[in-house]
């Protein structure tokens, strides 16, 4: 049993069950607001319309590229599916050179256009007609299928001349300007898409796609007439569309503002992009370590922890001095560790703040820590989850996850399992499953899709 102190000291971590209905009640509110034309502008879940309105069968055939741009490396995938629910994937990996992340957008587009061409030429397919599927996961209003505008960089990324552009048409003019190769953009996605894409290639009812990793976002297939942002001539022929929630943003007009703690506030006047992306700053394994921190050190300084320390001033002093020592990564192991031995946490604790042989006793209360940290976490994506699963029509609801939060937490999925059973009406069934690379084979089958179409 974990003592009181500790206890008190995380109660605001822990949700009430009113808490818990407010935080749905005002997340629902707020994606009804992100749909309609007149309230859009004042949502902070921007409901945009990605344009993909097709779902894969399984029995799709063909050889497509993936190109997944997310970070300071990009893969470029090579996906032949099989039909049958079956795929093979080749793929590599290219690094983004420093000095492309901050120059002249056209050099960066340039230098991807060359990587694609040698993969091409390295799998001997520079005489085929290639369709191509491209996750760019930075924040994009979509105008099209292929269409989308940067809104602005994040990631460390600042190329000039890529802000307000449609980065599809700007990777298709890189691709244009070498002439060696027949690659044709077909579809521009985010990889919560292509989440909801690669799990549903494999099981049909897929109908939400979740990334809980460095950032948290989720997609849902919603029906065309309640999107009103989608173009009307989207709404003839096809009666559902995947519209990207962007939901890391919920909280920005105040809503979370009763359940956030002092520690939330704190993480958010550190960061770079303050008073944005608040959800995600209390879900996303970017800041759930920092939480932890920040928890710890008032804990040491209330003397509320590791009381027998004989060196407290240099342990205050290491988590004082050292922003983001304590990862995300630490918080999964030492949730996985095992009483009374508490492998884990001892080595932890030993090499980020040198302290020899922590007792049972702090080893149960820095897991305490992190477990409220991260049910607290879990519970909030377990309510935007429930509210999304409630507005869909079917009966049966199966949800893709990923991201590293989700995939390498050891209970990450049975806090949030937990949380939806008391959220999603009694009359439906869910199911979670994990996404198989969504950002690559996702991109593959949205441009396989979008091929069939045409």
């Amino acid at each position: 049993m974990v003592d009181v102190e500790i206890r008190e000291l995380m109660q605001p971590f822990v949700l009430s069950d009113y808490q818990v209905q407010e935080v749905y009640t005002r997340f629902c509110s707020e994606t009804a607001k992100g749909l309609r034309r007149s309230t859009h502008e004042q949502a902070s879940t921007k409901c945009f319309p990605t344009y993909v309105q097709d779902l894969p069968t399984g029995d799709e055939m063909g050889k497509y590229l993936a190109l997944d741009l997310g970070g300071t490396n990009f893969r470029v995938l090579l996906v032949t599916l099989k039909g049958h629910h079956d795929a093979t994937v080749e793929s590599q990996i290219y690094p983004v050179p420093k000095d492309l992340m901050t120059g002249p957008g056209v050099e960066l587009f340039d230098h991807i256009a060359d990587c694609l061409a040698k993969f091409v030429a390295k799998h001997d397919m520079h005489n085929a007609y290639l369709p191509l599927g491209f996750t760019f996961s930075f924040p994009c209003v979509q105008v099209g299928l292929k269409e989308a505008m940067l809104t602005r960089w994040t990631k460390g990324f600042s190329c000039a001349g890529v802000e307000g552009h449609d980065v599809g048409l700007m990777l298709h003019d890189a691709i244009q300007r070498r002439g060696d190769a027949e690659i044709a953009v077909v579809a521009l996605l985010n990889d919560t898409t292509g989440t909801l894409m690669s799990c549903a290639h494999r099981n049909p009812e897929c109908r939400v796609g979740v990334i809980v990793g460095t950032g948290c976002n989720a997609c849902y297939v919603e029906q065309v007439e309640n999107v009103e942002l989608l173009d009307p001539n989207f709404k003839g022929s096809r009666k559902q569309v995947i519209v990207n929630v962007e939901w890391g943003a919920f909280g920005e007009n105040g809503q979370l503002d009763f359940v956030r703690t002092d520690y939330d506030r704190e993480v958010d006047r550190k960061s770079i992009n303050r008073s944005e992306q608040l959800f995600e700053k209390m879900t996303s394994g970017m800041y759930l370590g920092e939480l932890v921190r920040l928890v710890l050190l008032r804990a040491l300084e209330r003397n509320k922890i590791f009381k027998q320390c004989t060196k407290r001033a240099a342990f205050v002093a290491v988590l004082q001095n050292n922003v983001d020592i304590f990862e995300t990564k630490h918080l999964s192991e030492i949730e996985d560790d095992s009483f009374p031995e508490f492998p884990s946490t001892r080595r932890i604790v030993k090499q980020l703040f040198g302290l020899e042989k922590a007792s049972v006793e702090d080893c149960q209360k820095l897991k305490y820590i992190c477990e409220c940290v991260a049910r607290r976490a879990a519970t909030l994506v377990a309510i935007g989850i429930s509210g999304l699963i409630n507005k869909i029509n079917d009966r049966k609801v199966v949800v893709g996850m990923d991201g590293s939060v989700y995939r390498f937490h050891p209970k990450f999925d049975s806090y949030i399992r937990e949380m939806m059973q008391k959220l999603v009406k009694p009359d439906k069934e869910f199911d979670i499953m994990l996404s198989e690379d969504g950002s690559g084979r996702g991109a593959a089958l949205v441009a396989a899709v979008a091929s069939k179409m045409k």
